[in-house]
Order: structure tokens, then sequence, then C-alpha cells
């Protein structure tokens, strides 16, 4: 063996030019090794084995003569796919170490040892194919990894096995469909100090957002116990999303969701020569309990940051966190290769148009819609009666799958979670994927039809029966420009991502109460007097949704500010104008709780709503947390582009005794920045607009109200209906009215509702009245833009046209 051509190379002495030498894998973890540890991302040490060490092993056994054999055969239909690949490995297997690699490999095991101050330290021994994490080369697992490995006979055994797994099933089926030549790919071997994750924790992370490709988050999936029980999807794992932008101001946390995942099981190492990892059920507190708490979230998104930066690339890494120290380790690192990878000038959006019964729900992967019949399939034993075109369901998956899964229509999972073999393989897919529904396998049955929907946000959902549903492909090419701000109205935070890259320019309507009804489903006065609450049920209900939380109140501060802060991170920096609640009290009744705290009105539309609830004493305490959390959103979380709106503001005195009461929790307009609008809903806002104007930064007309109560007609009367006109002379002149009465006092006015999209003229009205924005839904964007701009572009001829007639 010649000095310039080792069997073993340190990590450290390892670069990303090195994939031809150590594979993917090792090459990325000598990079980060080498390159990242002075700015403070921790690698567990160690060393990998060269291709050429692959290959010497391969000569020295002759195994290039078995391997060609037991592929011609298959490929001349003489043996089956699982019998060529059990040949080559039991071949593989049964080879001896070259005496030089054995001595390389031992003499670099001790070392680590020493370093490590154990004798025979306890190693990861992964495999990293020449071959593997290129952009063309991508599905996960194609290769065996093996944990826990201790000693250098099993340290050697371990290395053997992971040369054979190179000709697993799904690896020599891999390399078939992507044209990789056999005899061309090598193994690399990358044996790395392990975290004792087992006494800890570990999981995943993502530099992008998986399903909608939004390149301003970190997700990370967490479990307890070693990592592999996340990636190969057998546990329903936490997930946390922080935002990237605000991640260099370290007085700031902005965590934007911390979703708490089952976490029924956890893997450990084993005692014993046979196995040297095992799964055991986790505590009850185990699962009741976060696997990091926010530090910890932060430092491994800025690691994220720090990784993704240095590569130039959305990445894809592997953390764990040591039970014993408390330390967190980046143990792998990949690019991120599928949302990265997509155009960014089309937008597909997909609307179910007819739904049946919901059968079950789960995380949704993608965000398309497919619908077929049921094929359930519980182990890998069973997936050669898969039916072309079914819709997949199962327990969880792994690399075996494979095969099926490309020729699935949509894959629904018991268990896993958004890093789970199966939500990544369906991404590479492009499948529509439900996983972690936790009871798909009992609920659904074979032959069954079913509609299984991922475009509803982070909730994925299979209705019963074949649903209706379209397709529209939007074009982001030929998005005219206009001086015209045109925003999004967002309620679901669910879905806020999904909308990221329309060109919008911000969010002109952001519902509180969505977030309220769907999120946190607690009346705010049930946690405030959740001790002297009479209604059993709703005690028992709540006390369920706030384990965990010392102050109950914490849970609705907590969960609104997260909720809202998904959508303001959606368009950061651009401004996100968030509505205080506005239900009525029928609504709010609705609430768990709620009932004891709302009177009984005969007209709910014109009764307690709004503001005149802000600072009566029957729910001035629930809007002090409504208070808190945008504080929170704004102070600690550091969403200073969220912009305060007050609905339903019925004159100036209850303006002052609003604003008095903000003051009071803390939100003084103008102090760091804080902006706060106007709902223009009633006629008296028009009227008064100076006035109004002199108390808040802008007004958002509420067409559909402001229309009702001018012209006297119930939005929800069908009989009624011919007469509702947003387009009426009566309503159009209160348009036109507050908007110049606004912009003579400075204020910034604009609308909200669905005419502008339906109607070209009603945005040509707007326009040509000089509105500063117009807000709409994301699927009426692309329309209202151009409607819009045909409006700006025929004021501006008509202009033109005057300045250049004489003067009479």
């Amino acid at each position: 063996m010649t000095v310039d051509a080792p069997h073993v190379i340190w990590f450290e002495n390892l670069g990303r030019g090195d994939v031809a030498r150590v594979g993917g894998k090792n090459a990325s973890l000598g990079e980060m090794v080498g390159h990242l540890g002075a700015e403070g991302v921790s690698v567990p040490p160690g060393f990998a084995t060269t291709a050429g060490a692959y290959w010497r092993f391969v000569d020295a056994n002759g195994l290039k003569a078995a391997i060609e054999g037991a592929l011609n055969d298959f490929k001349a239909g003489k043996a089956s796919l699982q019998e060529t690949g059990q040949n080559i490995r039991r071949a593989f297997l049964r080879g001896d170490w070259p005496d030089e690699a054995a001595h390389q490999i031992r003499e670099a095991y001790r070392e680590l040892s020493n370093r490590s101050g154990a004798v025979d330290t306890d190693v990861a021994v992964r495999s990293s194919a020449t071959a593997e994490d290129l952009p063309d080369a991508s599905f996960a697992g194609q290769q065996e990894s093996f944990l826990n490995i201790r000693g250098e006979a099993a340290l050697l055994n371990a290395c053997r096995r992971c040369y054979a797994s190179l000709f697993t099933d799904r690896a020599i089926s891999y390399r078939e469909a992507k044209g990789f030549e056999h005899l061309k790919v090598a193994l690399s071997i990358g044996i790395q100090k392990m975290v004792r994750s087992d006494l800890g924790g570990a999981g995943v992370m993502f530099s992008i957002d998986t399903e909608t490709g939004f390149d301003k988050v970190v997700v990370v999936n967490a479990a307890w116990g070693l990592g592999e029980n996340v990636v190969q999807g057998t546990v329903d794992p936490d997930e946390y999303q922080v935002f990237k932008p605000l991640l260099d101001n370290a007085a700031l946390a902005p965590i934007i969701e911390k979703e708490l995942g089952g976490k029924t099981l956890k893997m450990l190492y084993a005692t014993g020569a046979e196995r040297a990892t095992r799964n055991v059920p986790t505590s009850k507190a185990e699962r009741a309990s976060f696997v990091l708490d926010d530090q910890e979230i932060l430092q491994l998104a800025r690691w994220a940051c720090t990784i993704e930066a240095h590569y130039g690339m959305p990445m894809d890494m592997e953390w764990a966190k040591d039970g014993n120290s408390g330390k967190l380790y980046i143990v792998q690192a990949r690019p991120e290769t599928v949302q990265s990878r997509k155009e960014a000038g089309t937008l597909k959006s997909y609307r179910i148009k007819s739904k049946g019964p919901k059968l079950v729900e789960g995380l949704s992967i993608g965000d398309a819609v497919a619908t077929g019949k049921v094929c359930l399939i519980r182990s890998a034993q069973e997936i050669e009666r898969f039916v072309d075109g079914a819709i997949l369901v199962t327990e969880t998956t792994d690399p075996d799958w494979v095969p099926i899964m490309k020729r699935a229509a949509a894959i629904v999972t018991d268990h896993g979670g958004r890093t789970s073999h199966a939500a990544i393989v369906s991404r590479e897919l492009g499948l529509p994927a439900i996983v972690g529904t936790g009871n798909a396998t009992e609920i659904l049955h074979d032959d069954q039809d079913v509609t299984v929907s991922c475009a509803e946000g982070d909730e994925g959902f299979v209705y019963e029966g074949i649903c209706a549903f379209e397709v529209e492909e939007l074009s982001f090419d030929d998005i005219p420009e206009t001086h015209t701000a045109v925003t999004l109205n967002l309620a679901n935070p669910a879905a806020a991502f999904r909308w990221w890259r329309l060109p919008a320019d911000g969010v002109g309507l952001a519902r509180m109460e969505f977030v309220v009804s769907n999120h946190i489903k607690v009346h705010p006065m049930a946690l405030v007097r959740f001790d002297t609450l009479r209604d059993e049920e709703a005690k028992r209900r709540i006390a369920e949704l706030t384990r965990g939380y010392a102050d109950k109140t914490e849970y609705f501060v907590e969960r609104l500010a997260r909720g809202l802060a998904r959508i303001a991170a959606a368009h950061h920096p651009k401004p996100v104008i968030v509505r205080m609640s506005d239900f009525k009290t029928n609504e709010y009744a609705n609430l768990i709780g709620g009932a004891e705290f709302e009177p009984r009105e005969e007209n709910p539309m014109l009764g307690f709503r709004g503001a005149s609830r802000y600072y009566s004493p029957r729910y001035r305490e629930g809007f002090a947390l409504e208070c808190r959390a945008i504080r929170r959103l704004r102070e600690e979380m550091g969403f200073r582009n969220v912009v305060m709106m007050i609905p339903f503001c019925r004159s100036t005195k209850e303006a002052d005794r609003v604003l008095e009461v903000m003051a009071e929790n803390g939100l003084r307009r103008g102090e760091n920045g804080l902006e706060v609008y106007v709902m223009c809903e009633i006629p008296s806002n028009v009227v008064l607009a100076k006035a109004f104007a002199e108390r808040f930064d802008g007004f958002s007309i509420g067409s559909n109200d402001l229309t009702q109560l001018t012209l006297g007609v119930d939005r929800d009367s069908d009989e009624l209906a011919e007469l509702f006109d947003e387009q009426d002379e009566a309503v159009k002149w209160m348009i036109s009215t507050v908007i110049e009465a606004a912009h003579r006092s400075g204020a910034k006015v604009g609308l909200c509702g669905q005419a502008p999209s339906d109607h070209p003229a009603f945005a040509e009205f707007l326009v040509t009245c000089g509105i500063d924005s117009i807000s709409v839904s994301p699927d009426s964007f692309m329309a209202v833009k151009r409607h819009v701009a045909a409006a700006e572009a025929e004021r501006r001829d008509t202009q033109a046209a005057l300045a250049q007639e004489p003067p009479s």
C-alpha cells in the first residue's frame, strides 16, 4: 500500500471535493469538521474508509466476477431481484479483509478511542456511496448504517455489512433506474464517535420548508433516543420551525411553531452480542414533553443557517443531543434536493370542490389532491399485491417500499413526521402523502374509494369517496407591476407558506379569529376564569388541551402568537395587518367554555362585537391576552412588520377607550414602530373619517359590512341577495369619500373584499379613487393584479390625453 493511497482518512483531512474518494456523506462531514468547527458547529470526530479500500476488498475476494455473473443472470431473467441481491451480499459477507485495510481500520479505531478517553469506544458505522447525495441520486436510505458498534472485531464486521448493503434489492433497482453502472459505484464507510442520544434525543432538520420550499425557515424534527426512528418514520416526532432572518439578533426567539409529537418509542443501546440497538416504549412524561428547549432549538437553527451559508444551498441535516453532557452535535449534512430544485416561476393550486365525510387526518406532504382506491399493505412481505395507481395505506415505510411507492397515486401512513422516509420519498416522487395519521390502517380498508387532500395547509385529510377538485397553474412570469399595492387576505397559519412565492405586497388582512377557533379552540375568558368554570365537560377538555401549561392563559398567548407568526413570516418584512378578534357572540359561545361568558343576542351582527368588547368587563381580560400575544409577536419574536387593526369601532369615544386599554397592555401606537389601523365598515367611520384618522394610522375598508350598513341589507339574507351590491352608488360614495378624507389627513387606506376580483370595473373604480392597497384571497391575486394594472394604465392614458388638450 503506497503512502498516497491510504485506506483510511480522518474527517479533518477531508473536504467536499473528496466525494470520489469517500462519498458525499463523509466528504460533507470532513468539510464541516475542517471549516465549521471554528464557527461553533459541533461534529463528532471520526474517520472514513476510502473507495480504494472498497475496491481492494472486492479484488482480494474475487468479487467482481461474482457481481457480474449475478447481475447478468438477473438481466437475462434467470434470477429474481431478491435472489440476485442475496447472492451478492452473501459473497461480501463471506469475504476476508485484506491485511493492510484491516490494520489501518483497527489503528484508526484505537486512535479514536484514545481521543474519546475510552477503550473500545462506541461508534456509528455509516455507508457513503460515491454516487450518493448527488442532485440526481438523492433517494433516502440506499445503504445501511449500524449504531453502537464496539470493539475491533465488531467494527470490521459492521464495515463488511456496509459493503454488502451496496447490493440490497432497493440499491440494485435504484441504480438500474438511474442508469448507474454497478461496478462504477464504490462505497466508503464513515466511522464516527457515537453521541449518547440514546440518553437524550435526536432528529433531522432542513434549512428550507420541506413542503412549500419557503426558504426563510429551519424545520427541526425531534424524538427521544437515537435518531433512526425519526429518519425511518417509526415515531411521530416533535416539530419546530424557526424564522431565519431574525436569528442574528440574540435577543429574539423567532420560533414560529412548536408542535408536540407522539414519540411513542425511543431507540436505545442494546446489551448482548446480537443487537446493537433496541426500541422501547417512552414514558408518559416523555410523550408529554418537548425533546428540545427553546435555546436548543435556536442553537440548531443557527447551525443550520451557518451550514447552509457555507455550502451555498439548502441543506438536509441530522443532529443528536448527548444525554450525558447535554451537548448538541450535527452528525450528517447533505444538500436538500427536492424543493430547492423546483422552478420558482409557476405554482399549481389545487381546490377541492366537494367533500365527502372526513375519515382520517395527519401531516400533509406536498400540496396536491389524489383520488383512487385504497390498497392497505401492513408489511413489506405483502407488497407484491399492491395495485398500480392505488392509494397506498400502511403503518410506516422504509427503503424496501420504494418500488411500490413509485406506482402509488398517494401515500397514507399511521406513523412518521415531515422528515420520515415516507415523507421524503413522496416529495421526491411528487406524490401527495399524509403521514402520522395514527389510525389510517384501522379506519381505511381495501378497495375503498377515497380522496387524499394535501391542498388545505399543513394538515392533510382523507375524505370518503371520489371528490371533485380543480387544478389551476399560476405563472409568475407575466404578473404586471402596479403602483397600487395588492396584498393577501390570510387566516390559516398552516397554509401561509403555501403562498410565499406570490409577489404580494404583504398581508392586508390576517384574521385572528381563525387561529383562535382552529388552533386554540378555547374561549379566552374560560382560561382566565378556569377555576370557577361551571361546565365540567368544558373544564375537562381545557385541562387536556392545556396539559403542560402551569398558567392556562399562556396556552392562549403562545398558540396565538405562533399561529400569527407563521403568517407574519411568510411575507416579512412587508406589512402584515392583523385584525384583532371579530367573533360575534354566537361564534364566541361555540368556543370551548364560551357559553358561560356570552350574552344571547337576537342580532349578533350588530351586537357585542369588535371594539366594544375590548374595554368591556365581560371581555377586557380576554383582550389583554390578545395584546400579550401581539406584544410577544412583535417584541420577543421580532415581527415588527405586524400592524394591529381594530374592527367594528363605532365612535371616536370607543376608539379612545380601546387605545387606552392597548396602552395598559404595553401596546402604545407609535412606540417601537407600532402602527394601528381601524376597519372602515360603519357609516360613522366615513362621516368622521378625519377624526378617526387622528387616532389611527390607516383604514381598511370592509366592503361587506359597509355595504350592509349603508344599504340596510342583511348580507346573509337570501331574500335580499339581489339588493346587496358593493357597486351600488351609495356604497361607492362612501368608499370614495373615506379615501379622500384619509389622504387629506395623511392616513393610508385599503380595501379587503371579493369585489375587485369579481368585477374589473370595481377595481378600476378603486384605482381611480387613489386607494393605496387592495387585499384579496390568494386564489384571486393574479386576476386582481391584472385588473389593477389595466385600470392604472387606462388612468395614465386618460391623464396624458387631458394634459395634451389645449386650454379652453
